[in-house]
């Protein structure tokens, strides 16, 4: 007799997760693993937000906080919107969580019924999809490649909208791909959007402080979408505050109202001293945060030119985040002794027990045939990965 619901059952283990624990059990037995599974900076967090910190402790901000945040947190998250993506959220459309997770799942929760459809572009976050089928609701995918920079064009976006799509959601920059949508590009999605006015846009823009490219365009200031746009956004990744669990949303009054009302019931406000960490953070100048920028760009740089001199490897040139999602399909089937390599789990399963380098399988991601690799670690680590990589991949007949 199982006690677990059915929910639980169809619910998959989140593969990055998985990835990182299969590393880590490795490690533990004495093998040299290097880890680019996890989306984590391997920054230390800025002393000024650590300093906030420790002055909250000491003034005793210890007890309950309101279920949205705190009033003055609600409102430089406001000012933060505006200063950075020209977003018009008043203070009560700001909804603190315990990270930008919970701040998608709340959204999912809050709009998403039986049977809706939800529109991902592929590749996609790996926990979207689960989310949405967790509560009922339908995916769509919209499938790119790395030919096409992995971004949908509108013609794309316009054919899967139908009259059940309750929501589009992504990622700018992406997480798994680095993409970064230009402004042209969003607005010509825009457009789209304008002919469909029952779509709800979730923008999650977690990655917005690790663009190479331009200054990134948030869709929710197109003036026609603002009222029908989610903008989820947190500062585990931009500000080096992964275990600090602090993520925010701005959202129509309706939606912001109804994700409090969710969050009331099963967290309640998020951690008192960490939201007067990302009180520092959110009200600081971005530009604090450019050295680890630059470092990640390097990074990106130097992991790019490492990976496409490694046979039959196809990149793209990824414009945030700190990911590189390589397509290896050139690699199914073959075999190196008994260890045949069936697709894409198959391969990081050897590239880990060979090579040693943790990474994550692309079907958790909408893409079967790539690989994600985080590049959030030290440029030696960089360069010993790849060389790993290059070896155990050689000896694949």
């Amino acid at each position: 007799m199982s006690f677990l619901s059915n929910r639980v059952e169809k619910l998959a283990e989140s593969e990055t997760l998985a990835m990182a624990r299969l590393g880590n059990e490795l490690k533990e037995k004495g093998v040299n693993v290097i880890n680019m599974s996890l989306g984590e900076p391997d920054f230390a967090t800025p002393d000024f937000i650590k300093i906030a910190a420790k002055e909250a402790i000491d003034k005793n901000f210890s007890y309950y906080t309101p279920v949205p945040g705190y009033k003055d947190l609600q409102e430089a998250i406001s000012a933060k919107f505006k200063r950075d993506n020209n977003l018009n959220y008043k203070p009560s459309q700001i909804v603190v969580s315990t990270g930008a997770k919970q701040s998608i799942i709340n959204v999912v929760m809050a709009t998403v019924n039986p049977g809706d459809e939800v529109i991902l572009p592929a590749p996609y976050w790996v926990s979207y999809s689960e989310m949405i089928q967790l509560n009922e609701g339908k995916v769509v995918e919209i499938q790119t490649d790395y030919k096409a920079d992995f971004k949908i064009t509108p013609e794309q976006l316009e054919k899967a909208i139908t009259p059940k799509t309750k929501m589009f959601l992504f990622s700018n920059p992406c997480n798994p791909t680095g993409t970064m949508y230009t402004e042209k590009e969003l607005r010509a999605l825009g457009e789209v959007f304008k002919k469909n006015p029952h779509v709800l846009i979730v923008s999650d823009e977690i990655y917005e402080y690790i663009s190479f490219t331009e200054k990134m365009f948030s869709i929710g200031s197109i003036p026609e979408l603002a009222n029908r746009t989610v903008t989820v956004n947190g500062v585990s990744k931009g500000f080096a505050m992964t275990g600090w669990r602090l993520g925010y949303l701005g959202a129509p009054e309706e939606v912001a109202k109804a994700c409090v009302k969710i969050q009331g019931q099963f967290t309640s406000g998020p951690s008192s001293i960490s939201q007067r960490a990302a009180m520092a953070a959110v009200s600081a100048d971005p530009d604090v945060v450019h050295t680890m920028q630059v470092a990640f760009k390097n990074r990106r740089d130097l992991l790019i030119s490492l990976m496409k001199e490694v046979p039959n490897i196809k990149l793209n040139n990824p414009g945030g985040a700190f990911y590189l999602f390589p397509e290896v399909s050139s690699y199914f089937g073959k075999k190196n002794g008994d260890t045949v390599i069936k697709d894409a789990k198959d391969l990081c399963m050897y590239l880990l027990n060979v090579g040693h380098v943790a990474m994550t399988p692309g079907g958790a991601f909408g893409a079967p045939n790539y690989l994600r690799l985080s590049y959030a670690t030290s440029e030696e680590k960089i360069r010993e990965a790849v060389k790993r990589i290059a070896t155990a991949l050689a000896q694949l007949k």
